[in-house]
């Protein structure tokens, strides 16, 4: 899961959320410098994505992205989970995505200065950029996906993901559909 999963994950409550969204930030013993809370949103993040990672439909739907992200799959399926989440009515906090996301960098925003500095730096581009919203939105997805292949070490620079993700979109779908309700269920019985 990306960004919006573990911020969606984190059931509005702060702490949580500020963990669950630095995890991939800090290192090891390094979980022990942050509050209880924040500490519990870290391993929170860790589960989920364990959980995620060993997942039959996660392991057959990655399968789609195989040719054209290899090794990367994963990573561009969390991503496009984000995207159906989004656009998802059935999830969708009470108060609509766009408030969600916004109440999402205020409660970063209040702790910022304890978050590792690698999140910092990444946070200004998600809070600018807005992220958590605009997953909703196929230029958004490109937009990742391009990122994400620029930055990726032993993907070859004529790899076209986005193509991927537009021609199995509805296979994409179903598997976020099949997959999504388990994970929550899953989150709900671990906090």
């Amino acid at each position: 899961m990306n960004y919006l999963a573990h911020a969606y994950l984190s059931f509005n409550d702060p702490e949580i959320l500020i963990g669950n969204l630095i995890a991939d930030c800090v290192k090891g013993k390094q979980r022990y410098d942050f509050p209880e809370n924040v500490q519990r949103g870290i391993a929170l993040h860790r589960k989920i994505d364990e959980y995620t990672d060993n997942h039959p439909v996660i392991k057959e739907i990655q399968k789609l992205y195989t040719l054209s992200a290899g090794r990367y799959n994963g990573v561009f399926l969390d991503v496009t989970f984000d995207h159906f989440l989004a656009i998802d009515s059935v999830n969708e906090p009470p108060e609509g995505w766009q408030q969600f996301s916004a109440w999402c960098y205020r409660q970063i925003d209040e702790s910022i200065n304890d978050t590792p500095e690698i999140f910092r730096r990444l946070f200004s581009y998600m809070k600018k950029e807005n992220w958590l919203y605009n997953y909703r939105h196929k230029w958004m997805m490109q937009r990742s996906f391009e990122r994400l292949a620029h930055r990726a070490k032993f993907l070859p620079n004529s790899a076209d993901i986005y193509s991927d993700f537009e021609q199995n979109y509805q296979q994409l779908q179903d598997g976020y559909g099949e997959f999504f309700p388990e994970l929550k269920l899953f989150v709900e019985n671990e906090r």
